[in-house]
């Protein structure tokens, strides 16, 4: 783990970054957040999805981040047709990442790793995916599950100020979890973001942040990481674990007055007690939720929390309650993204819409509604977000067998078995079942057989 003396020497390297000149001078006139705006409107032009905000755009241009990861690498080529890497300021990755192609061959060896970031966020995700989900979904090895998160206790300072490196450290440790699970589902990653939240609040509890801004930096890392570990334990089946979790981000946001962070909260807590049959509670979160989105300026977000609402109401069973609910999460969503929408919102698109929307008609009863939205869902969805993907094609495998097609319903069900040798999540284990029990009585309808076999097996394996 990192000690308090590395911990000073990477906020020295920190402030010896070399700005990037020739990427403030493409941004022009336009502000960070406008910018930012631009660059995720690119990236949705060409099929990729970016989380980029005024933040990312700012540690770029002080030089923080000297390589972008494959992602925005195509989106920045995108946005400036003609031009190289080297022409937007930044450094080849094979010097970023210490290859032998950089400081060896100088003949100095490799680079150290970060002590903070042994897999930096903003470095080439593809590659470290498959290394990172052989770790997870083989071994489980808690050293290298541990790393890529990147904040031990000993980040913790001693005797001195709570500054950037810190704060960066923690909201990296969000981003990185965020990423894994779009990946690989949340079972094999709970046990293991324990520490990097148990190391985020340590920081809050040192109360040594040297600026009100550190400070309040600190206070929304630390509870979105609360979030994002709770969503873990959501995701697993530990309900009230996420639950814990969920209240300690509420309040930690209440404290440090972030409606941003309440939002957040309030939104996964009506998730979790929609998901825990607690649904006059998920409507009652989620509109606490829509009082505080109403301080951040977010269609975006009205309309996810309308949308949490929705799902409340149709577990009730009241159906133009739920109808009014969707309404407005549609008239909300058609105003389109914003500079103020919430950086871990990048996943709520036209595919996660229509599959809340499944999820709502399914609860109501309405299979053949349900189905159609799902599928919809999955035919929009991008196929790098696998955690995503298989969720969608379980809830279209399920909707299918209550709506009477059983081959297609164990055609859906076949590829998310197929998914699961890169997905671990309790929730898509529960949806497989579920539908396995539905079709039970159709065996010998067309692929129903072998669905139900190699369910079996799965649970068995599980």
């Amino acid at each position: 783990m990192a000690s308090s003396s590395q911990a000073s020497e990477q906020a020295r390297q920190a402030s010896r970054a070399v700005p990037n000149l020739a990427f403030r001078r493409l941004r022009g006139q336009r502000s960070p957040g406008e910018f930012a705006a631009a660059v995720r409107k690119a990236a949705r032009e060409i099929g990729e999805q970016v989380s980029c905000d005024a933040r990312y755009v700012g540690r770029v241009e002080a030089g923080e981040i000297r390589c972008p990861n494959y992602a925005y690498e195509r989106v920045f080529l995108h946005m400036f047709p003609g031009r190289t890497l080297a022409d937007l300021g930044f450094t080849a990755r094979e010097r970023v990442r210490g290859g032998r192609g950089g400081r060896a061959a100088q003949g100095r060896g490799p680079e150290p790793a970060h002590p903070y970031r042994p897999f930096d966020i903003h470095s080439d995700i593809n590659e470290e995916s498959d290394v990172l989900r052989r770790a997870f979904m083989t071994s489980g090895t808690t050293t290298v599950a541990a790393a890529s998160l990147g904040l031990g206790p000993g980040l913790v300072p001693s005797g001195r100020r709570v500054g950037e490196a810190e704060v960066n450290a923690v909201e990296e440790a969000v981003r990185r979890i965020r990423l894994l699970d779009d990946r690989h589902g949340a079972d094999g990653l709970y046990q293991q973001a324990a520490q990097p939240l148990r190391t985020a609040y340590a920081l809050l509890d040192a109360g040594t942040a040297a600026r009100r801004s550190t400070a309040d930096r600190l206070h929304s890392g630390a509870g979105e990481l609360a979030i994002s570990v709770g969503w873990l334990a959501h995701d697993s089946g530990r309900f009230e674990d996420a639950r814990s979790h969920y209240a300690e981000a509420l309040a930690t946001a209440r404290v440090a007055g972030d409606a941003a962070l309440e939002a957040h909260a309030f939104c996964n807590a009506s998730f979790l007690a929609r998901d825990a049959g607690r649904y006059r509670e998920a409507v009652r979160s989620a509109q606490a939720g829509q009082g505080a989105a109403r301080r951040v300026a977010s269609a975006r977000l009205l309309s996810l929390l309308s949308l949490r609402e929705a799902g409340g109401w149709a577990g009730l069973g009241d159906r133009g309650a739920c109808e009014k609910s969707l309404a407005r999460a549609h008239a909300y969503f058609d105003r389109g993204p914003a500079d103020t929408d919430p950086e871990w919102m990048s996943f709520f698109g036209e595919p996660e819409l229509e599959a809340l929307q499944a999820q709502c008609r399914s609860a109501l009863g309405e299979w053949s509604r349900a189905a159609r939205h799902a599928r919809r869902a999955v035919s929009l969805q991008d196929h790098r977000f696998t955690r995503n993907l298989a969720l969608y094609r379980a809830e279209l495998a399920l909707d299918l067998a209550h709506a009477g097609a059983p081959a297609e319903a164990a055609w859906a069900g076949q590829q998310v078995l197929d998914m699961l040798e890169e997905v671990r999540s309790t929730r898509i284990q529960s949806m497989l079942s579920e539908t396995a029990r539905g079709l039970g009585k159709q065996r010998g309808a067309e692929g129903v057989d072998a669905f139900l076999d190699r369910v079996g097996d799965s649970v068995r394996r599980a």
